[in-house]
């Protein structure tokens, strides 16, 4: 067996992001700034990762707090309102949609297949995938789910994937990480030591792709790949 564990990223990689986006055309008209200031402060966020500089942006909470505080400085308004809109209107107003999202062709069967051969499956996303997965009908499927805010790092950093493979058991070249996005989940993972996936549409031509250990289009390909 190539790998003791496969964890994968849950927004584009289990499900295409385009079936997600075409339900939420009323709210992107509606919210845009709200959405695009939650977008600006991630990126701060990820760019003080990389500078070593975190504190000087991060607020005495949890990560909540400070993302809702560089919003609050972003929109010209109160943190503790935005925070509580954004939990509201974003993190649980989106959940009900993947109700109705169907996911890649072979996920499940892939899944099964992986968990049939013993391999330990984990989940890593940047946003809380619970109730996702839950209405994905796929809950049932994983060993470890972690969501990287409540490590207090988004990826590409390396502290959500340390969380991954301590709560896994694994040293991190036992576990494979699958990905839609290069710059988040291929660099985060294989900076960790990680192996790393990259699910990609496959008329999309992409040199980045060559720098991971694996570019794939369909999932038989990937259980292929994992089980030989």
């Amino acid at each position: 067996m190539k790998f003791a564990a496969v964890a994968f990223d849950l927004d584009g990689t289990l499900y295409p992001n385009f079936s997600l986006y075409v339900r939420l055309v009323p709210f992107l008209l509606k919210e845009q700034r709200l959405l695009r200031a939650l977008g600006k402060a991630r990126n701060i966020l990820r760019k003080s990762y990389r500078n070593q500089n975190a504190s000087d942006v991060l607020a005495d909470g949890d990560f909540y707090d400070s993302q809702a505080l560089i919003m609050g400085k972003i929109l010209g308004q109160s943190a503790e309102k935005l925070k509580e809109r954004t939990e509201r209107l974003i993190y649980r107003g989106w959940e009900p949609f993947f109700k109705e999202i169907r996911l890649f062709p072979h996920v499940r069967e892939t899944l099964d297949a992986f968990r049939g051969k013993g391999v330990k499956l984990g989940l890593l996303s940047d946003f809380p995938p619970e109730i996702k997965l839950k209405n994905l009908n796929i809950s049932e499927y994983w060993d470890v789910v972690i969501c990287s805010e409540q490590s207090g790092r988004l990826k590409p950093d390396k502290k959500p994937f340390l969380d991954l493979a301590a709560r896994m058991g694994f040293p991190p070249e036992k576990i494979l990480y699958v990905g839609n996005s290069f710059p988040y989940d291929v660099i985060g993972a294989r900076d960790m030591g990680m192996k790393a996936a990259h699910i990609r549409p496959r008329w999309k031509k992409s040199p980045s792709s060559a720098k991971a250990d694996f570019v794939f289009y369909d999932y038989r390909q990937l259980r292929d790949y994992v089980l030989g």
